[in-house]
């Protein structure tokens, strides 16, 4: 089984209201075929109404959205040759996981064996072989999410939709059921839509992640670069967490810069840089501390000292303002109340906009 033709997404200069309440008030964006793009964001920031009007169950109050080249802007969900997979997983409680399955397709008129069929193959595909005959109670809720995602898929549509579907989960079934969509994504080469919340899920997941505030683009760009080099304090903190500091570039030589807070001078990678008054983001395990050697560094305390077995967790008491850490050296954990001397690593730093 293989979606029939894996389709483009394009929003064109979208706004959505709701009465006095605008949305979504100008979103352009483009996702290519095959690929895997999460719409990530805080709650309110727009990325369900982005995706409830990608499948048909809002319509824009102006603008166009078109689905493999094709205008589907005011056409009903049932037209749009996409799929959607609910956070509720929306299961019939009274048919099997194989009926739940095959259900779209017999609506649609195919015949009930060649539906059963397709239904068999799709649970295969999610690692349910075998299991057609049990109803949803009779499963575990990583099974109805995988039920779900099959019911989805069997009706190879050109884009899977996806909305939080691996909140109901606890985190180590989320941790296993994220890897098998993402699995399955790449081997079939469907185009997928992902809305979540979770930061981690969407870097794990993900070709793309679009971060959304405010009804608009935050930022975009692979997860790896969203994490190293976040565009805003906002992305900063929302991408993991970050300590945001001022700093000074002292010097800027086009790939990177100087950057000087107190004594401490270290070099970072950074384009189109310019000297003067900067803010600095900091990721917690970027950060290195040493009991204090100098009162000519970048110096602070300890003010709370924590171990939670692979790592310690400090807050840190500076000039610049408190900083979070991470240190993964268990065996030497520093007590409250260390003077400490601060340095940063190579990876985890970054200049942002505000």
């Amino acid at each position: 089984m293989n979606p029939k033709a894996t389709g483009s997404v394009v929003f064109e200069n979208v706004r959505k209201a709701f009465g006095a309440f605008t949305a979504i008030p100008d979103l352009s964006l483009t996702i290519e075929p095959g690929t895997l793009v999460t719409l990530l964001g805080p709650s309110g920031c727009g990325k369900t109404t982005t995706l409830r009007m990608l499948a048909g169950l809002e319509h824009p109050s102006s603008g166009r959205i078109l689905i493999g080249g094709k205008d589907v802007t005011m056409l009903p969900a049932n037209e749009r040759d996409v799929s959607m997979v609910f956070q509720s997983y929306a299961l019939f409680p009274h048919m099997t996981a194989l009926d739940n399955v095959a259900y779209g397709l017999e609506s649609s008129g195919m015949k009930r064996k060649e539906a059963r069929d397709k239904a068999e193959e799709a649970l295969g595909l999610v690692g349910l072989a075998g299991m057609g005959a049990r109803l949803p109670a009779e499963l575990s809720g990583g099974q109805q999410q995988r039920v779900a995602v099959a019911r989805a898929l069997v009706l190879e549509p050109q884009v899977l939709l996806l909305d939080e579907p691996l909140s109901n989960l606890d985190a180590r079934l989320r941790r296993r059921v994220r890897t098998d969509i993402r699995e399955l994504q790449q081997r079939l080469g469907f185009t997928a839509v992902y809305v979540t919340h979770d930061q981690d899920e969407a870097l794990a997941v993900s070709d793309r992640i679009i971060v959304m505030k405010d009804g608009g683009i935050a930022q975009q760009g692979a997860p790896r670069e969203l994490y190293d080099t976040p565009a805003s304090a906002f992305i900063a903190d929302f991408m993991g967490e970050a300590n945001v500091m001022p700093c000074d570039v002292i010097e800027a030589d086009g790939d990177s810069a100087m950057i000087a807070i107190d004594g401490l001078r270290h070099r970072i990678n950074g384009r189109s840089l310019n000297p003067g008054p900067a803010q600095l983001a900091v990721r917690p395990n970027a950060i290195t501390l040493t009991p204090r050697t100098s009162s000519g560094l970048f110096n602070g305390q300890i003010t709370h000292s924590a171990y939670l077995g692979d790592h310690v967790e400090y807050e840190v008491k500076t000039a610049r303002g408190s900083l979070f850490v991470i240190d993964a050296t268990v065996d030497s954990a520093l007590p409250a109340k260390t003077d400490v001397t601060i340095a940063f690593k190579d990876r985890g730093i970054a200049i942002i906009g505000g």
